[in-house]
């Protein structure tokens, strides 16, 4: 029987599982849709990372530590739920937030991850190793800084001036453009009949080429969505967050130099003698790290 390690990134639209063996080989990198994703109640959440495990693990193979960040686990009672109840399933685990893996995947101990992709959230742990998040409460009312957001912030700036009288600097008509409607009535209804983060996020990137364009509005809409992803990394600092790196992931700020070089700006003017680090691996290296670490590697 071989001992083996499993690493799990669960996020709201997908989940990558590893499976690696006690000396680093990769036996198994999948991904997999977890659109069925919730951290609570645990029952099903429990069930939904064991079948996957299970699944996958080799006939001739035993796991002898099981880590996985994942999207919801926002207070430290959720995971230890999932610890709990994964151990009733032979497994031995460490459960923490999505967003707790990218500085660890960034080789960091300590530090402040931030998240912007559909939604945006930054998170931390104190001296003592408590979690800690700032953000993250969903695209209708926060998640600044993510796409979801921006495009809602963008929508209200330009309707906003619309209704103003002003002319269109041009994010009014991207957005018009990118959501494929007629006019300002008609986004009103196109953004507002179906209010989730699938119909709002995929029309980020109108944002930014209005931006590339000269549209001040959007300009000041992607500066703002970065103070606001800075500000909540001044939260956890306030709180007790350990460590001067702030690593960063996400299919927006990643992709976006504009909505980075803001943020760079905005963590600047913190004086904290912060250094920003793009995560150039995937998060789930972040939950192999935390297994082995487990396994006493």
């Amino acid at each position: 029987m071989t001992d083996l390690i499993a690493a799990l990134d669960i996020g709201g639209t997908k989940t990558q599982l590893v499976i690696e063996t006690l000396d680093h080989q990769r036996v198994l990198d999948v991904t997999e849709p977890s659109l069925d994703w919730d951290a609570e109640p645990p029952g099903p959440a429990i069930d939904f990372i064991a079948e996957r495990v299970a699944r996958h693990t080799p006939a001739d193979g035993r796991i002898v530590s099981l880590a996985f960040g994942a999207q919801g686990i926002n207070r430290r009672e959720v995971g230890l739920a999932l610890e709990t109840g994964l151990a009733t399933r032979g497994y031995k685990t460490t459960a923490v937030n999505d967003a707790s893996l990218i500085a660890a995947a960034a080789g960091f101990t300590d530090g402040i991850g931030v998240i912007s992709g559909t939604g945006a959230i930054a998170v931390g742990t104190d001296a003592s190793g408590n979690f800690l998040a700032a953000g993250g409460w969903g695209w209708v009312i926060g998640d600044e800084g993510g796409a979801s957001a921006l495009v809602r912030e963008a929508v209200r700036a330009a309707l906003r001036a619309n209704d103003s009288g002003l002319p269109d600097d041009g994010l009014l008509g991207h957005l018009i453009a990118h959501f494929g409607v007629a006019d300002a009535e008609r986004l009103t209804r196109v953004v507002n009949d179906e209010p989730t983060m699938d119909n709002w996020a995929p029309h980020a990137p109108a944002i930014f080429t209005a931006a590339d364009a000269g549209s001040l509005l959007a300009q000041s809409v992607i500066v703002e969505g970065a103070k606001m992803l800075a500000f909540n990394v001044g939260q956890l600092r306030a709180r007790g967050a350990v460590g001067s790196d702030v690593v960063v992931a996400g299919s927006v700020i990643v992709n976006q130099p504009r909505l980075l070089d803001a943020f760079r700006a905005a963590v600047a003017d913190l004086n904290h003698n912060y250094t920003v680090h793009v995560l150039t691996a995937a998060p789930v290296e972040g939950a192999v790290l935390l297994a082995r670490r487990a396994a006493g590697q």
